[in-house]
């Protein structure tokens, strides 16, 4: 007979400091899980204050309310019976350490603090927190008087433990431990641990999941038992999004898996499933049962079981989920960010200037997309989503008749268009516009940029011209700059008064939409139309942006997106010739967008300065260009790098996306004043090119692979 037992794992939308919001979530999260007889609940990691308080993980205060929230978690009636683990900052002999606190009954068992810290990507736990060093060891903890006099415990168990109930055994393991060479649940698993408990924050990247995932069937195909994955879901805070995917996988198969990307803030997972499975699995690894492992401290809780006589059966695995793919990821995760941060900044929508190009085309998209999620909730009954809604468009009994009619309450989209602009930009811009029902604007501010231009004149005496009209390039690039700052200052009037003039309340939040390979390339201007105050699209790469363009044009049947994508990307700065439009943005930069793909994962994932770069790219276009061309184009990416590093440091906060996003805020933590021309760099370049010719040897040639499609934590080596 088996030992049937049902186990929840919870996916979260918490946010920073919000502690009465993050109670309320984890409450729900633990009912949901006992109507489902569940008798095990987990949630993400440090989900009682938020993953990304950052420097305020240094604040007592931050201490103090996640232990007051802890009690009224713990004396809540839904916390009866039911053994739950939450995680928030514990503070052990003055150091601070991100734990699971694991409790029954109004009874603290275990504090487990993490053990191995994550400072790669945008993560820098080591600031905040002290990594547990002592293995298999556990401390006496003093709890605060705030928690003693509802629990009637002084003393409890601090450090590396499991739990041991009358029918198996619990081992926990967050979030980084997982991702290590040596990682937690091998010696958990080996040492009779059946059911290992992972509590992650986990933020999403494109062609990411799929890596997750595998890691934890892996995690449990070698040596058997079942693996609880809990993950936080949504923006908390920061430009990462987390994007959910809890599952439960048993003896190396996929058993339930939640939602990756959802407007829901609490989704709980439930499975039932048999612990003798575990066992027979285990018993017929015979290699696995003649080792020995060292036993970890158990905490007995001989009075509980997770087993329970029930008719159920246990769970089937999963055969046919397949994570999304990129283009789907695209077309919901910064929707999903889009609009966290627009309920929470307490804003009426989004303001966008709408060029007709594949960047800013990509972000209304991307808009539009969060209000068919937006309008699919409001259908499914969703009434916290639905109350947010009202409360943004400012009427207590709206209801969103379709997705149309709500984009076009919550975005504005404008064309601002100079003499330098083409009949074909404000084509597309006004069709796609009609298409998904933004309220949209169309302007002419030649007599705005006239006016600037004459101040300066009337200064100076001198009358800039553009190079087609016998100017510097000085003199060129100035007048192209006034044209992009002034759509920023008119981007930022008519955000703070377009709903007003509507007569609704509040102000517009501006949207950017600069992709990621022009940051790196620094192809932008600063203070242009790449300044605003928050960027969809802005860790994703051009590439990228029309393969999603192609899947979002065949989902929503917009055809005006067949013209965008064809159409030669172009910042329409200089004049026309005979009306036709001869600037683009390729010429400019002196380089694809697909080179400057490969530039930045080379750059970030794969480490590479100049001579490294020029190195390997002999081998991955040897067969395209010759090696001083090669070496020409290494030159020209790093003098424009360095040239325009400077822009990252007032880059617009955009959804991270891209493992070689160039943003120095948070994630690429270089410099951003260089000696532009690289003289000791270039000139080893210069030595290889010549020692390739003396040679004339024949460069191998094989496939070099920079997809994308690995986390922060894992490079292709090339």
């Amino acid at each position: 007979m088996g030992r049937l037992a049902t186990v929840a794992v919870s996916c979260l939308n918490q946010w920073s400091l919000d502690f009465d919001g993050n109670k309320r979530r984890i409450l729900e999260s633990i009912e949901i899980a006992k109507q489902c007889n569940a008798t095990y609940r987990s949630g993400p990691e440090l989900e009682i204050c938020g993953y990304s308080c950052e420097d305020h993980f240094l604040e007592s205060d931050t201490l103090l309310h996640s232990w007051q929230v802890l009690v009224e978690i713990m004396i809540h009636q839904s916390s009866s019976d039911i053994l739950i683990d939450v995680g928030m900052p514990v503070m052990h002999k003055n150091s601070t350490y991100n734990c699971r606190v694991v409790f029954l009954n109004k009874r603290i068992l275990l504090i487990r603090p993490k053990l191995l810290m994550c400072d790669s990507g945008n993560y820098r736990e080591s600031r905040w927190f002290t990594p547990w060093r002592k293995l298999r060891t556990v401390e006496d903890f003093y709890l605060p008087r705030v928690v003693q006099k509802h629990t009637g415990q002084t003393i409890v168990p601090f450090g590396d433990a499991v739990i041991a109930t009358a029918d198996t055994c619990i081992g926990y393991e967050i979030c980084e431990e997982l991702w290590t060479p040596n990682s937690t649940h091998i010696p958990l698993c080996m040492d009779g641990v059946e059911i290992v408990v992972n509590s992650s924050g986990s933020y999403m990247e494109l062609r990411k999941s799929t890596l997750v995932l595998d890691l934890i069937k892996s995690a449990t195909f070698k040596n058997g038992g079942c693996y609880l994955y809990s993950n936080l879901r949504g923006c908390d805070g920061q430009r990462v999004y987390f994007n959910g995917c809890s599952n439960i996988v048993m003896n190396g198969s996929l058993i339930k898996v939640g939602t990756q990307f959802n407007l829901r803030e609490v989704e709980v997972t439930c499975a039932t499933i048999d612990l003798e499975d575990i066992r027979s699995y285990r018993n017929a690894i015979r290699s696995r049962s003649s080792s020995s492992s060292e036993s970890y401290h158990r905490i007995n809780v001989h009075d509980f079981s997770l087993s329970r006589e029930t008719r159920k059966i246990p769970d089937p695995i999963l055969t046919e989920f397949k994570c999304l793919s990129p283009e789907e990821e695209i077309a919901l995760g910064p929707a999903c960010w889009l609009w966290d941060y627009l309920r929470r900044s307490k804003q009426g929508g989004y303001f966008l200037p709408l060029s007709g190009g594949v960047d800013s085309s990509s972000t209304a998209c991307i808009v539009f997309s969060m209000c068919n999620l937006i309008y699919q909730a409001c259908k499914d009954g969703d009434t916290q989503v639905l109350n947010e809604v009202r409360t943004i468009v400012g009427q207590q009994n709206y209801f969103p008749p379709n997705a149309r009619e709500l984009c076009n309450q919550l975005f504005t989209t404008c064309y601002m268009a100079t003499e330098n602009s083409s009949s074909q930009t404000k084509k597309r811009a006004e069709e796609l516009s009609s298409q998904i029902s933004s309220y949209h604007l169309s302007v002419v501010i030649d007599k705005v940029v006239s006016s600037v231009i004459s101040v300066f004149v009337g200064l100076t005496g001198k009358t800039p011209q553009f190079a087609v009209y016998g100017g510097s390039p000085r003199e060129s690039l100035a007048l192209q700059n006034v044209q992009a700052r002034l759509r920023m200052v008119l981007t930022y009037l008519f955000a703070q008064l377009m709903l007003w003039v509507r007569g609704r309340q509040g102000g517009l939040l501006v949207l950017g939409s600069a992709n990621v390979d022009e940051a790196l390339r620094g192809y932008m201007t600063k203070y242009d139309c790449s300044s605003a105050d928050v960027n969809p699209i802005g860790g994703i790469s051009k590439s990228d942006l029309k393969m999603f363009l192609r899947y979002f044009r065949t989902k929503y049947s917009l055809s005006s997106i067949d013209d965008i994508i064809n159409a030669t990307p172009t910042a329409e700065l200089e004049p026309l010739i005979a009306g036709q439009i001869t600037q683009s943005d390729e010429a400019d930069m002196g380089m694809t967008y697909d080179e400057l793909s490969v530039y930045g994962k080379l750059r970030k994932q794969n480490y590479c300065g100049p001579y490294s770069m020029f190195c390997k790219l002999l081998l991955l276009w040897g067969d395209q260009y010759t090696v001083e061309q090669i070496a020409e184009k290494v030159k020209h990416f790093f003098r424009c790098y360095a040239i325009n590093r400077h822009k990252m440091t007032v880059l617009t906060p955009s959804y991270h996306a891209e493992a070689y996003s160039p943003d120095d805020n948070r994630f690429d933590h270089r410099p951003f004043l260089y000696n532009v021309m690289w003289p000791w760099q270039f000139r080893c370049i210069d030595n290889r090119v010549e020692e390739f010719n003396d040679k004339k040897n024949e460069i191998p040639r094989y496939h070099l692979s920079l997809e994308s499609n690995r986390s922060e934590k894992y490079a292709v080596n090339v």
